[in-house]
This record gives structure tokens, C-alpha cells and sequence, in this order.
């Protein structure tokens, strides 16, 4: 241990000098840095430089879990790894609620009341509002998730938080998943969802209406999930100066990141895409 203490700190202090302090030899010293490592340090040291790549490949967003399934390493390896290196993935923060169910607009009723399971592709859709912090002011975002792959099939974005927000959101996923009909639309009670706009562009594609009751974020935890992951994962911790800057993060996350190449724990640890190719096959 004194050893290496000196090894590292040997660019700061003369080697003598630390040897004097710490009560060892010079030649001690030089002999212990010229042995070869045994093989349990280097096979150490080679996990330590993977479990340190995977992680910087994966932005700080993954922690032991995923990394050991990118890895096909055991997990408690890739844990004591991590404490080794002081490597934490992204921590977690508190975000206030951003939609208003203050209104007198129609609701419509709960028909998930908290199933967030579905059999197939594109018989639930579930979507929110969340925003997102940068020195020009606040990035609203509207995702559309579907329940049975959490694949984010429909998104958008804006300097405002209004019914044409949430629309296009749901018409990129309509259009990415051919129009398929019967789909149960669930979201909170915000007046965006309750909008005529919204309901218009429900009823025209043969969409079922669902909603949360009022003040219950437990109704749409599976896309509150999503939310908290995407803060926790590409949001926190970033200076965001434009909404440009926000935007192309918040893309990057969605397309490159989230869908393809985020391993889920609700699908057995693969990603979004990969589940779908695997029940399509």
C-alpha cells in the first residue's frame, strides 16, 4: 500500500522523500514497481478498462446492471469495478408536475386503471408532457409510448406547452406505425390531451381515449418512468444553453440511445427495437 502510494504520487514528490516519510526503502520501492503484475491484477485491471469504456460509451446514463448485460460480465464484478474507479451513473432528482387539469374541458375515464401491460404492439399508447431547462427558457416535450415494447413511437417539441404540442407528437406516431385503429390513447387530464384538437385527431383515426384521475401520477407511471429516465440519463448535469442544444440532446436520447441500444428492464434487459424484431420474428 505505501508502495503505491508512492507510485502515485511520484510526479509531485520526489521518490526519496516519500520513501523517508513512509518509512520504506528506495531500492524496496523500485523493485516492487519493476515486478510484473500477477494475473489477477491484470485481468483486473483489463475489466476495469472495459467496465470504464462501456461506461463512457454510455455517457455516465448506465449503471452495474446494464453494463454487466453489455458486457456479459457478472454484475458484482462490474459493481466493485465501479466503486474502484468512482464511477456513478447519473443520479436521480425530483421534477414538479408541468400539465394543468384545472379546466372544464370533457375527460374521458380511466380504462387502463393502472395495467400498463399490453399483448401486441399498438393496442396501448400512453403519453406525457415533460420539459426541460436551458438559458434561452423552458423545451416542452411530448412523447407517445407504446406499453407493449416502451418504444417511443411519437414525439415533439416546443417553446410552448399547447394542443398542437401533443398533436403532433401523436401524429408522427400514427404515422410511423402505418394508422393502425383501435389503439387506447392514455394520458393525464392536462388541458393539451382534453383539447378539441386532440380529441378531433383521436376520433379521425379511430383512437379510444383513456385518461388518469386527477392528481394521480400512479395512473401513468409507465410514462412517468420515461420521463424520470430521461432526466436522469441525459438531462442531468448539463449546462443547456440554447434549446437547439436541448432539442438535438433530447433527440439523441429518443433515436440513437433509448430505442435502439438502452437495455430494459421491463423487457428482460434488451432494447425497445430489439423486443418488437423479436416478436415479429
Amino acid at each position: 500500500m505505501k508502495y503505491a502510494t508512492i507510485h502515485a504520487h511520484q510526479g509531485e514528490f520526489a521518490v526519496r522523500l516519500m520513501c523517508r516519510v513512509l518509512k520504506v526503502s528506495p531500492s524496496g520501492y523500485y523493485a516492487w514497481r519493476s515486478r510484473t503484475p500477477s494475473h489477477q491484477a491484470q485481468a483486473r485491471a483489463a475489466l476495469d478498462a472495459r467496465v470504464r469504456a462501456e461506461f463512457d460509451a454510455r455517457k455516465g446514463r448506465a449503471g452495474a446492471p446494464r453494463l454487466a448485460r453489455h458486457l456479459s460480465v457478472g454484475r458484482r464484478q462490474v459493481a466493485e469495478s465501479m466503486r474502484r474507479q468512482g464511477l456513478r451513473a447519473k443520479a436521480a432528482r425530483k421534477f414538479k408536475a408541468t400539465t394543468n387539469s384545472n379546466h372544464s374541458l370533457p375527460v374521458a375515464q380511466n380504462l387502463l386503471q393502472q395495467n400498463f401491460t399490453a399483448a401486441g404492439p399498438n393496442q396501448v399508447w400512453v403519453g406525457d408532457i415533460t420539459y426541460i431547462g436551458t438559458d434561452e427558457g423552458w423545451l416542452y416535450l411530448a412523447v407517445v409510448l407504446d406499453l407493449f415494447s416502451r418504444k417511443v413511437v411519437g414525439w415533439s417539441m416546443s417553446d410552448r406547452m399547447t394542443a398542437t404540442l401533443v398533436c403532433d407528437a401523436l401524429k408522427m406516431a400514427l404515422f410511423r406505425r402505418k394508422r393502425p385503429r383501435g389503439v387506447i390513447m392514455h394520458t393525464d387530464r392536462g388541458s393539451q390531451y382534453c383539447s378539441r384538437e386532440h380529441r378531433d385527431l383521436l376520433d379521425a383515426n379511430g383512437l379510444v381515449a383513456s385518461m388518469s384521475a386527477k392528481g394521480n401520477c400512479y395512473d401513468n407511471a409507465a410514462m412517468e418512468s420515461w420521463n424520470h429516465s430521461l432526466k436522469v440519463e441525459a438531462i442531468h448535469g448539463e449546462r443547456l444553453a440554447t434549446r437547439k442544444q436541448a432539442k438535438d440532446l433530447v433527440f439523441e436520447y429518443i433515436e440513437v440511445d433509448y430505442n435502439r441500444n438502452r437495455l430494459h428492464s421491463t423487457l428482460g434487459y434488451i432494447s425497445p427495437e430489439q423486443f418488437e424484431r423479436a416478436h415479429a420474428a
